[in-house]
């Protein structure tokens, strides 16, 4: 057995746990603190405090483990794993009071993504993939389309103060040109379960950081989709592109971003 296994069951344990206060938060917003972090970019005491939950029971069951988070420092890895944390994925959303946020936890090691989870206490849905083991939805496999081409479904776009208005205009333009529907949830990490999930047939985003899209990658990866190759150890420490999809969707959406994204 590796010596970068981990008890997949208690990270799960450790996800619905943090879903559960983020569902007493967001039921109960009106009496929040919300911080403006940038245009569209928001924080509330309900991110930092679900943080600080997961933070508590990681270090508790794997001392030695570092880890990243959006909110708080990092801490660094004895053992050289790493987890990176996104309390709330989708916190414009939460504080709207639209139900689509989740808690996603991401494991690493050696530059490669070993654990995904991602938990939307909303709908009682958790996406859980590991490295060679495939990738399920509440304990059922999941397993992409390989026929699906880009006009069967709609690809989910991202977009953030990172990224020009123009790139994600003619982002959709190109869309439109090759007869898919588009979409845009304001939750990259959902958007991504929802690849793997055969319900969205893509994803793209000229940018994002690591806690918003290593557990989706390694979800759509191992239920059969592709995505660029990337270092995870990069990703957390920059961030980058994000491109991932059905096989046949996939080569069509890096063409779009090759030819459309100039930023």
């Amino acid at each position: 057995m590796s010596n970068h296994t981990r008890d997949i069951e208690k990270a799960v344990e450790i996800c619905k746990e943090a879903g559960r206060l983020g569902l007493d938060y967001f039921r109960n917003r009106g009496a929040l603190t919300i911080d403006s972090k940038g245009h569209q970019d928001w924080v509330t005491e309900a991110d930092r405090n679900v943080e600080l939950l997961i933070r508590e029971k990681l270090e508790a069951e794997w001392p030695e483990d570092g880890i990243v988070g959006e909110e708080h420092a990092p801490t660094t890895s004895q053992s050289g794993f790493r987890w990176v944390i996104d309390p709330i994925d989708g916190t414009a959303n939460f504080v709207a009071g639209i139900p689509t946020w989740c808690i996603v936890l991401a494991g690493v090691a050696d530059g490669e993504t070993k654990i995904g989870i991602i938990h939307d206490p909303n709908y009682d849905e958790t996406f859980i993939a590991t490295r060679g083991g495939g990738a399920t939805l509440n304990g059922n496999p999941l397993n992409m389309n390989p026929d699906l081409e880009i006009q069967h479904g709609t690809v989910a776009i991202g977009f953030s103060n990172r990224v020009s208005n123009e790139d994600t205009v003619s982002s959709v333009a190109a869309l439109l040109a090759h007869k898919s529907r588009f979409s845009r949830n304001a939750s990259g990490a959902i958007s991504l379960a929802y690849v793997a999930a055969g319900r969205f047939t893509g994803y793209f985003e000229p940018h994002m950081n690591a806690w918003d899209c290593l557990a989706g990658q390694l979800l759509i990866e191992e239920a059969g989709g592709k995505l660029e190759d990337q270092n995870a150890d990069n990703m957390i420490a920059d961030g980058g592109r994000v491109i991932a999809g059905a096989p046949k969707v996939f080569d069509t959406l890096v063409k779009i971003a090759e030819t459309e994204w100039r930023g």
